[in-house]
């Protein structure tokens, strides 16, 4: 069928078949189909919707449109860990290492950081040393030989995906969620996983900013794992506030690694968050039967270091200094410090995690445009979170720049005490919602 023809149709509400949409995928890929008809295919379809036939059409043609990740002799249930992003948002660095330690092999590509919403590539950068452009063959013998690699997402795998979100971007079609979906678990299904855990993040600091959303999203996401024969749940978690108290990179990478080894102040929150994780990672790769005892088994390796050793495996294997997972001052941190203090008294109500987000894309450490330069040294630090008592001139947080002079360091320290609401009361504040399992 014409490209002319699939335009008309979806405009119409008719849906498509999956030969028509393998045929659709094969052509923006090899570029037969020029980008305005494509860019009005993704109008029509985000006007129309796909239905989940289609969406999963659509993201195994995706899938199938590059490199597949062969993950050779490795052996047990292969888990990809993805989440869909939010602020201070450094999981990924707790789950896996805790994860490869309890013996799930774990190949996990991630991506670069581009809003508020920070990159797990970005945060790995700010490790002196640290390598993510792995070749395939180079991740696959590390998983063999340590359990675990951390490493950017290849360019050979899911191009379509990469053409498709170039023009979703820039023609007003990002907020579909059968759009989305597919993006993810292309993307998902070519890194060659039979097991998936997903956390759609839902709040201000989230792209999903309402619970029924996110629920929306998770449900798609799932169906479409398990419709491809890959075993998939979703968490929905929070992300109203930042989650743990560091936004930046390099700040991020230190926070975990704290909480990796206790040692340090630590948000129990985001510790509480990265064990249910890890729970229920090990379920879906055959580890334990049930939650209760898989956070038994998860707390243990924690508890015993074992995840810090991994960490430590992990960042020596790729170039990196071990030694930051003991000595978290060894990152990288500019030591021109802004230092927030309340006006008020009370109890912080709430904190507007886009706010943070964007001052810290504003200072240096995340990106507006995707060949801007990422600056690992700035960070934000908060020294209060929601429920926490203060009193006026208490500090809120404290900011890390590279130079006060800066246009946005100049007004950082009114605009991060604006993201704070303080009021005369707190209410409990769930960090998971739910799962969602089919």
């Amino acid at each position: 069928m014409r490209p002319y023809d699939l335009i008309r149709n979806k405009r119409d509400g008719l849906a498509h078949t999956a030969d028509e949409i393998r045929s659709l995928v094969g052509a923006v890929t090899d570029g037969t189909m020029p980008d305005y008809q494509v860019a009005a295919w993704l109008m029509a379809a985000f006007l129309r919707g796909l239905n989940p036939d289609e969406t999963l059409a659509l993201t195994l043609a995706m899938r199938d449109s590059g490199d597949i990740v062969d993950w050779g002799d490795v052996e047990g249930v292969r888990l990809d860990k993805h989440s869909s992003g939010g602020v201070g948002d450094k999981a990924t660095l707790v789950v896996v290492p805790l994860l490869a330690a309890c013996g799930v092999p774990m190949l996990k590509m991630s991506g670069r950081g581009l809003g508020f919403s920070g990159g797990t590539v970005d945060k790995l950068e700010s490790i002196p040393g640290f390598r993510t452009n792995l070749s395939i063959r180079e991740a696959r013998d590390q998983v063999r030989r340590i359990g675990a690699a951390l490493l950017g997402q290849s360019p050979a795998l899911d191009p379509a995906d990469k053409k498709l979100y170039a023009l979703r971007d820039v023609t007003a079609t990002i907020e579909s969620i059968p759009l989305i979906a597919a993006s993810i678990m292309s993307k998902k299904l070519a890194g060659g996983a039979n097991a998936v855990l997903l956390d759609v993040k839902v709040g201000r600091g989230a792209f999903m900013k309402t619970l029924e959303d996110a629920r929306n999203l998770a449900e798609t996401l799932v169906r479409i794992g398990n419709g491809s024969g890959v075993k998939t749940v979703a968490a929905l978690t929070a992300m109203d506030e930042p989650l743990g108290y560091a936004v930046g990179n390099s700040v991020e990478v230190a926070e975990a690694c704290r909480t990796l080894t206790g040692r340090g102040r630590v948000d129990e929150r985001f510790r509480d968050l990265c064990l249910v994780l890890a729970a229920r990672g090990l379920v879906l790769a055959g580890k334990a039967t049930d939650d209760n005892s898989a956070r038994t088994i998860a707390e243990k390796a924690l508890a015993e270091g074992a995840g810090a050793r991994k960490l430590a495996e992990i960042i020596e294997a790729q170039g990196g200094n071990p030694a930051i997972v003991a000595d978290p001052d060894l990152l990288p941190l500019h030591t021109t410090v802004l230092r927030v203090r309340t006006e008020k008294e009370g109890f912080v109500e709430s904190i507007d995690a886009e706010a943070v987000g964007t001052l810290a894309v504003d200072l240096g450490a995340g990106r507006q445009r995707k060949d801007d330069t990422i600056d690992p040294a700035v960070g934000i630090v908060l020294n209060r979170k929601t429920g926490d008592e203060v009193k006026a001139g208490d500090v809120l947080a404290d900011i890390h720049v590279r130079d006060e002079k800066q246009p946005a360091a100049a007004v950082a320290a009114d605009t991060l005490r604006s993201a704070y609401r303080i009021g005369s009361e707190t209410q409990p504040r769930p960090i998971i919602y739910d799962f969602v399992t089919e």
